[in-house]
């Protein structure tokens, strides 16, 4: 079965990835703002359903071309990487606002609630880099059942997403107006969010290790 190691690592990973601006995030916190805490609460549930489809289809072996083809796993990792840093530019660069300074959205009714923040999930590089990229990794061949040490790590990032992202909606319009009213922490939101991102790309970028298919 999974290693306890092996969980801590991709627990770690999800926490630093949650915390940091991303598509998901705007969107909930924009939501919340906008609409409400239950429609923030609505459009979670559209995300997290956006993470099982993720869940589902790495169990049932989209990571194995990577490690058949270990130049395609190479490519995906450093596109990865590279991504990641230009997010990190994009947080710290000039002029740049924080996650909270969120843009006003239409009022919308619960379903399109839901199935915008499943889009939303759905279309997440930083999700899609995490279950294809960064989760395989962590599974040990020598330790049993691929596929259900996969479902346990993805559930571990599931779980820790849903709760912090549940947090965040429902503080979402105080932590707006605290930095709204403090532009020094503000700054320090998107530095510390900055530099957590460039930190998981150098990381991506000088992993040597392969890709583990999830049968």
């Amino acid at each position: 079965m999974v290693s306890v190691s092996a969980v801590v690592g991709i627990a770690v990973i999800a926490l630093g990835m949650v915390l940091t601006p991303g598509p998901n995030m705007i969107y909930l916190i924009s939501r919340s703002v906008t609409q409400g805490r239950r429609a923030g609460l609505v459009s979670l549930a559209g995300v997290g359903a956006g993470f099982l489809v993720y869940l589902s289809a790495t169990a049932a072996g989209i990571a194995t071309i990577f490690a058949v083809v270990p130049a395609a796993y190479t490519a995906i990792k450093l596109a990865g990487a590279a991504y990641l840093l230009w997010l990190a530019w994009k947080t710290v660069r000039p002029g740049a606002r924080t996650a909270f300074a969120t843009s006003v959205l239409p009022v919308d009714p619960p379903r399109r609630l839901f199935s915008m923040g499943l889009v939303t999930s759905l279309l997440n590089p930083k999700i899609a880099i995490l279950y294809v990229s960064l989760l395989p990794q962590f599974v040990d061949p020598a330790r049993g059942d691929v596929a259900a040490q996969g479902l346990i790590l993805g559930l571990t990032q599931i779980v820790i997403a849903l709760t912090v992202n549940g947090m965040i909606v429902l503080s979402a319009g105080a932590i707006a107006a605290f930095l709204g009213r403090r532009p020094f922490w503000a700054r320090v939101q998107r530095y510390l969010m900055g530099a957590a991102l460039a930190g998981f790309a150098l990381r991506i970028a000088a992993d040597r290790s392969r890709a583990v298919a999830l049968p």
